[in-house]
């Protein structure tokens, strides 16, 4: 332990400004410009004194002055505060705390170690990749979580940005797009533009992202959710690409420092404080293009790792209070699998996660929030899971975020696993059985129809019992972590030599299949068999109750080429390649195709569970399970094999047809099975997988009208959908039985 008692002399280092210094106030917290000067305000309880450093460049090593805060003036309870007169947008700063380094007390502080602000609205994103003089400890002690490092950290820590808010949002509201009607698009900020065939002028950055809009409008999709955009350290991953020889680095994000910055390295701008107003631009023209913003926020941890790890902020500010400690406080919980814990129930850490949150929605207008590992939030100082732990209610139930869209990962690395139970009410959840069964139906012989039924009627098993909608399961088939669409269907094992770790990294259980070659395949009927299934896959998650999720790249076969946990790489192995659309045409315009039909019908994405019941105005119920001869399905001897009929009406429509009815067809066996179609009405076949382009996917006026009562002959591993025929509607020629 070292006594603060014997503490340096903050005064050597800098010019101390005592007439521009004034008391300021406790609130608000962070560095906020007033046109005169600046307020800074930081939370540490255990501090013994808190000093705030000015630096003129973001590579400077020394400040160019230190503010010490008197306890006597410049503190109200734990907040430290002061206004500095002069002082305004775009001037760097730190933090440099003191106090006990007092490990088996779980106190963690060094004056040598300068800080982030947990408040800073920009930081200058400036990470090197040399980390050792960041840890707060000596490694080289024989105890090193004992130890004291008396190393400075000011050449690898990014200054913190004071930055003005102000915006021309050019009217800009949120767009409030219903969770039933949003259909998401997951991916990486640098992802979207980073790889030379994207056009754009500033590859890799937001202004990147906005040279794809008119991409992203033509693909369909209403909303974009972005992979960890607060501020991070790219450089913590210290191995090398054994295949390459190239050093690795963290390319997701999850690894927060600095909830409220948005990733300066992710800015074409190199003013400081530049990348907030591009943050914003970004955000406002998509909304312009009918798109909103979700970001994949993480709370559950930071990137300070465990008692070996960096000191950058919280550690530094007060370790005790930011996180959750072992009952030996030398020692942190890990629930996260990634070294800490972030103590997320405690009042000052709900508080400040409230706080980031109506900053993210009110200054930067984002529209929703997907919570990484979001069981963590849920889990007590103790790491206990809590009935109705505070942070999730409060959440749900703030007036500012009434409207904002809240998606769960429901579970986290410890353990804990809540789908279809997450507490707070109204949140969405990541819907992993979903993936996996799915996955398992198309992929596997064994595809249980009864498991398929569930998932693409909503899963009312895990959400009808608390009260929650099927839109409120997004539904997805691949995510940034897996297999991409593509390696779904080309590998039957996981290939991760080149993230370093000796291949043990990553999901053991994919559900995947290589479908007769293991990776790259020149076989015609391997490479048809693959993108027939890449089309009932992505056909089966937009015909589902729920809300889909599509990974970005998944529509131009982007391949990781085996790699299930590319989280290391940012390079071609994960951007999006546009150049594939030339090979990968006819899957584009499937896609396309697949996300305009379910926007089309409403039946797709009704607001109630089916109840499987005949209508209040007819017999047919709202959804009926068939076998292929148009007989209720027997689940025990279904397989693979399934017929659907929807109602197209909307519960509560009266006599009014929202829509019309829907037959679905599904075959995941290896031979081809015949259907009979309903007999009441005629039938126009808009989609079958099994067909060449362009005949796989077509409009109502394109389609075939098949009489009612038609046998129709589906493929081996393929989907058809037929949309009820209304006089008028086409005048398609009628097919014959078993016209294949």
């Amino acid at each position: 332990m070292r006594s603060s008692v014997e503490t340096f002399d903050l005064t050597q280092t800098a010019t101390i400004l005592p007439g521009r210094v004034s008391r300021g106030r406790p609130k608000p917290l962070g560095a906020t410009p007033d046109g005169s000067g600046t307020q800074f305000a930081v939370f540490s309880r255990h501090a013994t004194l808190v000093s705030l450093l000015l630096f003129e460049h973001e590579d400077d090593l020394s400040p160019c002055a230190e503010v010490v805060f008197d306890p006597a003036r410049h503190r109200t309870g734990d907040i430290w505060h002061l206004y500095l007169e002069g002082i305004g947008p775009g001037q760097l700063y730190l933090y440099r705390v003191d106090g006990p380094y007092d490990p088996e007390n779980g106190h963690r502080f060094n004056h040598n170690k300068v800080l982030i602000d947990p408040y800073a609205r920009a930081t200058t994103g400036r990470f090197v990749h040399d980390v050792r003089s960041a840890l707060g400890c000596d490694p080289r002690a024989p105890e090193a979580d004992l130890s004291f490092s008396e190393e400075s950290s000011v050449a690898v820590v990014p200054k913190c940005v004071v930055v003005d808010d102000e915006f021309d949002w050019q009217g800009d509201v949120p767009l409030n797009i219903p969770l039933r009607e949003t259909i998401v698009y997951e991916a990486h900020v640098r992802g979207l533009s980073a790889h030379s065939s994207s056009g754009a002028a500033y590859p890799g950055t937001y202004l990147g992202v906005v040279d794809k809009i008119p991409y992203l409008r033509e693909l369909g999709i209403t909303s974009l959710e972005l992979l960890p955009v607060q501020e991070f350290n790219e450089h913590e991953v210290d191995r090398i690409d054994p295949t390459t020889g190239m050093r690795l680095r963290n390319y997701w994000g999850y690894s927060p420092l600095a909830f409220f910055a948005p990733k300066a390295g992710y800015a074409a701008s190199q003013e400081p404080g530049g990348v907030v107003a591009e943050f914003k631009y970004m955000v406002r023209e998509l909304h312009k293009a009918g798109i909103e913003v979700i970001l994949d926020v993480v709370f559950n941890h930071t990137g300070e790792g465990n008692e070996l790890g960096p000191t950058y902020s919280f550690r530094g500010l007060d370790n005790s209070i930011y996180y959750m400690l072992d009952q030996n406080k030398r020692y942190y919980r890990n629930f996260s699998g990634c070294g800490n814990t972030v103590n997320c129930n405690h009042p000052i850490v709900r508080q400040l996660i409230l706080d980031c949150l109506h900053y993210w929605v009110m200054e930067m207008h984002v529209d929703g929030f997907r919570f990484d590992l979001g069981s963590i939030l849920g889990r007590d100082s103790a790491g206990n899971l809590m009935e109705n732990p505070p942070v999730v209610e409060h959440i749900a139930q703030d007036p500012i975020l009434r409207d904002t869209k809240l998606i769960a990962e429901a579970w986290d690395a410890a353990g804990a696993y809540q789908v279809g139970w997450f507490p707070g009410g109204r949140w969405a959840e990541w819907n992993d059985k979903y993936r996996d069964e799915v996955r398992k139906f198309w992929n596997f012989e064994f595809g249980d129809a009864a498991q398929l039924a569930t998932r693409l009627s909503g899963s009312a098993d895990l959400y009808l019992r608390d009260g929650r909608k099927p839109f409120h399961s997004i539904n997805f088939v691949t995510a940034h972590d897996g297999f991409t669409l593509h390696d779904l269907v080309s590998y039957n094992k996981k290939y991760n030599r080149s993230n370093g770790e000796g291949n043990r990294d990553g999901h053991n259980h994919n559900y995947s299949h290589n479908h007769g070659a293991e990776g790259p395949a020149d076989d015609a009927r391997v490479t048809a068999l693959r993108l027939r299934q890449r089309k009932n896959l992505i056909a089966t998650l937009l015909l589902s109750q729920g809300t889909p999720m599509l990974l970005g790249g998944d529509e131009l076969g982007r391949t990781q080429r085996g790699n299930n946990n590319a989280y290391c790489h940012d390079n071609e192995t994960v951007w999006l390649d546009y150049s594939r659309s030339e090979d990968y045409s006819d899957f584009l315009r499937f896609v396309r195709e697949m996300v305009a039909f379910r926007r089309r019908h409403p039946v797709l994405w009704r607001g109630e569970f089916f109840t499987g019941v005949d209508g209040e105005y007819d017999v047919i119920p709202d959804i009926a399970w068939l076998d292929p001869e148009g007989r209720s399905v027997d689940w025990t001897t279904a397989g693979g094999r399934l017929a659907v009929r929807i109602d197209g009406r909307e519960p509560g429509a009266d006599e009014a047809v929202v829509d019309s009815d829907l037959v679905l067809l599904f075959n995941a066996a290896r031979e081809r099975v015949t259907f009979r179609l309903p007999d009441d009405t005629g039938w126009l076949r808009v989609i079958d997988t099994g067909l060449e382009t362009p005949e796989d996917i077509v409009s109502e006026e394109q389609a075939t009208l098949i009489t009612g009562g038609t046998r129709y002959t589906l493929c081996a591993k393929a989907l058809a959908v037929f949309v009820e025929h209304h006089v008028g509607d086409a005048d398609g020629m009628t097919a014959a039985a078993d016209t294949r």
